[in-house]
């Protein structure tokens, strides 16, 4: 199982929100940069880090902290939020993001993430799909698509796609479980595609069951920053 740490940047700083909704932030006082450093210390592979004032603004807001992030450890990053066109690509793979995750364009110019797959290729562009009541969310959780996760999949797979974040929007950060099923199905039916598991994990014990049902990789976020995971049970 790969655990994989969330750090959500807002004005720089390291935030967790509860169901998407940026009225219901919750601050940190680590700076993203110290997050990463700490869960490197604890043999972290890689992190996943999402730019939140750029998924509401449309373009990258928070490059300075991926800089920082990038500069000061070896952990290898996965970053999303606001990429729109390929200068917002370019910029965060040259600022020192490892992968790149791409939802909303992924909905709204599917044929430009079609042309980025295939010259990235799957390896560095993931899929990130967010899902309420079963559609597709985009623009930072605040507009809801016509789109399930399977039309999605269904239409990058020719060209590449390797990987997929999926979160359910009504787990994330609610300390309540994931949605295990949703994510055994999709493994079952794609099983060229490594899922990722987001949402929900409120302790060792989710992620204990998640391996237990051959699921392999799960981003933790709010259960590590309310210490219901500890650092001892990451290494």
């Amino acid at each position: 199982m790969e655990i994989i740490p969330a750090i959500d940047i807002i004005d720089g700083q390291c935030v967790r929100l509860s169901q998407g909704d940026y009225n219901k932030k919750t601050i940190y006082n680590s700076t993203p940069a110290e997050m990463a450093k700490y869960f490197e210390r604890a043999g972290v592979k890689r992190i996943h880090v999402v730019d939140l004032d750029g998924a509401k603004a449309g373009y990258p807001c928070n490059l300075a902290s991926l800089k920082e992030i990038s500069e000061s450890t070896s952990v290898d990053i996965e970053w999303g939020g606001g990429i729109k066109c390929r200068e917002h690509l370019e910029a965060v793979i040259d600022a020192g993001a490892g992968h790149v995750i791409i939802g909303s364009l992924a909905v709204k110019q599917p044929v430009l993430m079609e042309e980025w797959l295939k010259e990235f290729g799957g390896d560095r562009i993931i899929l990130g799909a967010d899902l309420r009541d079963g559609m597709v969310s985009v623009s930072g959780w605040l507009e809801d698509s016509a789109l399930t996760i399977d039309d999605l999949l269904e239409r990058f797979l020719p060209y590449g796609l390797k990987e997929a974040i999926v979160t359910d929007i009504s787990k994330d950060g609610m300390l309540q479980g994931p949605s295990t099923e949703l994510y055994v199905d999709l493994a079952k039916r794609y099983p060229i595609i490594k899922f990722t598991v987001s949402g929900g994990i409120s302790s060792m014990e989710d992620i204990k069951q998640l391996r237990n049902r051959g699921l392999d990789r799960v981003i933790v976020g709010k259960a590590i920053y309310e210490c219901r995971i500890k650092l001892n049970e990451l290494i």
